[in-house]
């Protein structure tokens, strides 16, 4: 910390020789009177220069006084200029409207392929600096990734484009549950943590979804409680004043059979008032007999320009899936990892399948003051109801075979949250601030009945792996009592979690030298009340700091420093009974940004260390017991390298590499399965991502192109139960993917090849109670072809 504020001081000295400096700032809007997002603003005969963020508002800063000409300019447009006089010590108000209208921007980004890489977070988490200028590392999966890769939800191969990122515990399609720096991050969706339990949220279907946003780090003080390992945060299509629609239709492998409708329009002619619907239904089957994956999902979204300064946003979520019974891609046996055939399973058919109704409201008020200053008030209401059941064997018996079992799980959650923030852009002197703050409150209830168990074989009449029989089970079909309301069985059971929290923050993001120099002072306080399992309310309450340094060397490359704390309340049943205490963390983190090629791809290194204290872990003995331990404290550190962005003319690249370690710190009386030094499971030590897409520019073959990927994982230290084989992780793990594609005006076609060697793939660990591994498999060879039209 000393070097902070020396460094700071030194800042303060040198400022006064740069205070007669002037700024040049503004905004640029399409034709039609929307901003202009993404457009490149330069002073004429200088390497000066800003790109306009996603309100069309840029800034050029450190400008001496004198006579500029500005050169406005977008891939494929034609460049504007405009004369501006700049005094000292004042800023300079201008603006620009292109002659193209929003939709034909639109078009023109599309065709261009410069797509990979945003420079700009969402609205929905509460920065106006730029990702190149942020003190932390931020990555950024857009809607032409996801669209090529054929991403169809959260659980699809998504996590390949953002380094480190790995899911070792797949739940299927069910939920995402996604590893990063050595941990489980936490799922946001529009600046919002929805998880209300270990095993949420459901993974968001694609169709409504118009990029995602992975924060590496603490993140917490601005957004909601969060783990020091990160968070990804869903950004929903919202209308853009464009009327336009795509309707897409996909097929594949496994019975896929998938159809989507964007509509994107106004309600009314003075374009104040706009909609955006999204629609999708799919049947999905695996490679696996008997399991299937159904759903359909609705999302209409209507926003109201009340003012010139004000809108209003509200959108509705239904999402439905009807699913095989959750469990079954889980695979048992003692003798090792893939010692049964790729397409085994233990499911039953006939046992009754889990439906999910999913449910989300958001409502967005956005106020802009004055020209500095921006008021976002927000609530969101979240509804999920599960009735279904699990797979989970009672006994695996070391000749292989087990007596399958089937347990209830219906569940309902609930969450009802909100935040006011306030974004502010302003000057002192010569230093300019960068002003965020807000309250952040929230209700989360979670009821879950897994207290019926009902096993499906007896003692003498095994399921038997090498000689499987699917016919009615020994034991019937399970019949669950569920006479009585859910609430009053998750009572009686001990299925109960509630939080109610509120957070205060406030951030300042201090600018010096004409904003070359950016320190970031930040505070959370956070206060929450919760009970879990029947317990009684606990209390807790913290504050997290937060300090920042970012140094731009030149308008594309920015190095960057950060130390940040995290807060989690946790919930759970201690083994020897008593207080679950809250986890507390600490990262601290360098590294460096660039552009490159005039900001058509970029660079981030970065390098950190994450401290945990009082993280609880399950119950090593009995996993399923619902009791926890307290580890102790742990540590992961680690490199990671992202690159994205479109390398030259029609060539689009994605690339990762993340080298991960994990460890036992320090170990908490009473935990005797564990030591310090032990590696923490959940992770990959070498994670490595890459995914290219061509599309020939001239030629025959023009409006062709070809892509290809893969994921290499190395050294995974697994998921795993044991005290006694801990040692037993597996192999190195690599999957490789490719297609091709064709596109002209409207029309869009892409064919892929996944798992293009054939490999059989798995994640998974071991079970001492049960003495057998268990593991999940990925889908063998397998092919998607997807049809789009625009209109």
């Amino acid at each position: 910390m000393k070097r902070f504020y020396i460094f700071f001081l030194l800042l303060l000295i040198s400022v006064s020789a740069f205070a007669q400096n002037g700024r040049i700032s503004g905004q640029i809007l399409s034709s039609d009177g929307q901003p202009a997002e993404q457009v490149s603003v330069g002073i004429k005969g200088s390497a000066r220069g800003a790109v306009s963020d996603n309100q069309g508002k840029f800034t050029i800063e450190r400008i001496k006084p004198g006579s500029y000409t500005l050169l406005v300019s977008f891939v494929g447009l034609a460049t504007l200029e405009k004369d501006v006089e700049v005094a000292a010590g004042e800023t300079v108000s201008v603006s620009f409207t292109l002659s193209e209208s929003a939709n034909e921007l639109q078009e023109v980004i599309v065709k261009s392929g410069t797509t990979y890489k945003s420079d700009q977070f969402s609205s929905s988490m509460k920065l106006l600096t730029p990702i190149l200028e942020t003190p932390q590392n931020v990555q950024v999966v857009t809607s032409k990734v996801l669209a090529d890769q054929q991403v169809i939800s959260m659980s699809d191969g998504l996590i390949r484009n953002v380094s480190g990122a790995v899911r070792l515990e797949h739940w299927g399609d069910m939920y995402a549950n996604i590893s990063m720096r050595g941990s489980q991050i936490q799922a946001f969706r529009n600046g919002f943590n929805v998880v209300n339990s270990y095993w949420g949220p459901l993974t968001e279907d694609m169709s409504f979804v118009d990029h995602i946003e992975f924060v590496k780090g603490p993140a917490g003080f601005m957004l909601a409680n969060g783990d020091p390992s990160g968070l990804y945060n869903v950004v929903t299509k919202k209308p853009t004043g464009q009327t336009k629609g795509e309707v897409g239709f996909n097929v594949g492998s496994f019975g896929l059979y998938r159809a989507t409708l964007d509509l994107d329009g106004k309600l009314s002619k003075d374009s104040k008032f706009l909609y955006r619907l999204n629609v999708a239904a799919q049947n999905k089957g695996s490679f696996r007999p008997y399991e299937y994956n159904n759903r359909y999902s609705i999302a209409p979204v209507i926003s109201y320009q009340i003012d010139e300064k004000t809108k209003l946003t509200a959108e509705y979520t239904l999402q439905y899936a009807k699913m095989s019974n959750v469990g079954s891609f889980y695979v048992f046996s003692p003798d090792g990892y893939a010692t049964l055939p790729r397409d085994f399973t233990t499911m039953a058919p006939g046992i009754a399948p889990t439906r999910i109704n999913d449910q989300s409201v958001f409502v967005n008020l956005q106020h802009q003051l004055n020209p500095d200053w921006k008021l976002t008030a927000q609530v969101g209401y979240f509804n999920y109801n599960q009735q279904g059941s699990s797979m989970w064997p009672n006994v695996v018996n070391p000749d292989g075979t087990l007596i399958r079992a089937v347990g209830l799980w219906d569940a309902k959650s609930e969450m009802t949250l909100g935040q006011v923030f306030v974004n502010g852009d302003v000057k002192t002197g010569a230093v300019r601030h960068r002003i965020l703050g807000g309250i952040d409150i929230g209700s989360k209830h979670y009821f879950a009945d897994w207290s019926q168990s009902i096993a499906l074989d007896s003692a003498g009449a095994e399921f038997d792996p090498k000689n499987p029989y699917y016919g009615t089970p020994v034991l019937g079909y399970p019949q669950f009592d569920r006479s009585m309301p859910l609430e009053s069985r998750a009572a009686a059971g001990g299925g109960l979690q509630d939080q109610n929290y509120t957070g205060l923050y406030l951030q300042d993001e201090l600018g010096f030298l004409d904003n070359r120099v950016r320190l970031t002072l930040a505070g959370r306080y956070t206060y929450v009340k919760q009970s879990a399992y029947g317990g009684a309310d606990q209390e807790a309450k913290h504050f997290t700091p937060r300090v920042g340094l970012s140094l731009s060397l030149t308008k594309n490359t920015s190095l960057y420093a950060l130390y940040d704390q995290a807060f989690i309340p946790q919930a759970g049943r201690l083994i020897g009974g008593g207080k679950v205490k809250p986890v507390t963390g600490n990262n601290t983190e360098i590294g460096v940004k660039r552009d490159w090629a005039e900001g058509h791809w970029n660079t981030t290194l970065a390098f950190y260390r994450i401290l945990k204290n009082n993280e609880l872990t399950g119950d090593p003995t009995n996993p399923n017991s619902g009791l926890s331990m307290v580890l102790g404290q742990k540590r992961a550190q680690g490199v990671e390298f992202d690159l994205r962005g479109t390398i030259i003319n029609g060539l689009n690249l994605t690339a990762n590499y993340a080298y991960t370690i994990s460890e036992v710190t320090k170990v908490a009386e009473g935990v005797t399965d564990m030591k310090v030094g032990d590696l923490i499971p959940g992770y990959a030590k070498h994670t490595t991502n890459a995914w290219l897409s061509y599309k020939v520019q001239h030629g025959s073959l023009k409006n062709a192109g070809i892509s290809a990927g893969f994921t290499y994982l190395a050294g995974r230290a697994t998921t795993n139960w044991s005290s006694t084989n801990s040692s037993l992780n597996q192999p190195d793990y690599f999957k490789l993917d490719g297609g091709l594609f064709w596109e002209k005006d409207n029309i869009r076609l892409t064919a892929n090849v996944f798992n293009i060697l054939d490999k059989y793939l798995y994640s998974g660990g071991y079970y001492d109670w049960l003495k057998a591994y268990y593991w999940q498999a990925d889908p063998p060879r397998n092919y998607r072809l997807s049809v789009t039209y625009k209109f």
